[in-house]
């Protein structure tokens, strides 16, 4: 079924208004009055709507049942990844969108390359949020992931230690893995911290522990930075029951 998102005040009343680039995407699908559709806020709250009436510059639409989104996972699961190189990070918005992420969280650390400034990483944020957009509206997603910049290591893992599993990939750390560290314990909520190209140093991943994350491999090969943080959340996602 068609999806569309608009912003949360938009999605009250029993009558709807589709404008701007989401009127001109019905018109590209030829919405006739009577074809349903969903409209959601991207918060988890979603509309089951029929085309009412289509104008000149927008669609009217009759609420017929508002409910939770039923595409959501149960366990919320937020990306950490260290800035990477070229468009890396674009892919792994895309994909962990897909795969079902809360959030996904960019943070500088010691062998990141890419340091985007104040003014391109406004930028950027723009572009990746639209990424984000584009692919919880194809995935069928009721929420849509938010994108996240910090400006140090130290603050990702204040961040990222709050979840109920915060876990970190180390391709140095050969005891604990991944499905040690998910069956320890229940969970809703996990933080997968990863680093960039160059992995990330002995005294991050020590800075880690002490912060109280637990420290993992991710198995005896060395995964590229985009790869390591879509494989965990997968892992995770299979671990939760969503696959």
């Amino acid at each position: 079924m068609t999806r569309f998102f608009v912003e949360a005040q938009d999605l009250s009343g029993d009558t709807l208004h589709l404008t701007g680039e989401n009127f001109q995407h019905a018109k590209v699908l030829r919405l006739k009055p009577g074809e349903r559709m969903l409209v959601c806020d991207g918060q988890g709250e979603e509309a089951l709507c029929a085309v009412r009436q289509v104008g000149a510059a927008e669609l009217e639409l009759e609420v017929l049942e508002r409910r939770e989104s039923e595409t959501e996972a149960a366990v919320r699961v937020s990306v950490y990844m260290a800035f990477p190189k070229a468009d890396k990070l674009e892919h792994v918005i895309q994909k962990a969108t897909e795969l079902g992420a809360y959030e996904i969280v960019a943070f500088p650390s010691a062998r990141c390359v890419s340091r985007p400034d104040e003014k391109s990483l406004k930028k950027k944020l723009e572009r990746w949020q639209k990424i984000a957009a584009s692919a919880a509206e194809q995935s069928g997603r009721g929420r849509i992931p938010e994108v996240v910049t910090l400006g140090s290591f130290k603050e990702a893992l204040g961040r990222a230690k709050q979840a109920d599993k915060a876990l970190l990939f180390y391709e140095n750390e050969h005891a604990v893995t991944l499905r040690m560290a998910l069956e320890s314990g229940a969970f809703q909520t996990v933080s997968l911290l990863t680093g960039p190209e160059g992995g990330l140093e002995e005294a991050e991943v020590d800075q880690a522990r002490k912060a109280g994350l637990q420290v993992c491999t991710l198995g005896s090969r060395i995964l590229r930075c985009e790869t390591a943080p879509l494989c965990a959340l997968s892992a995770v996602m299979y671990a939760a029951g969503e696959f």
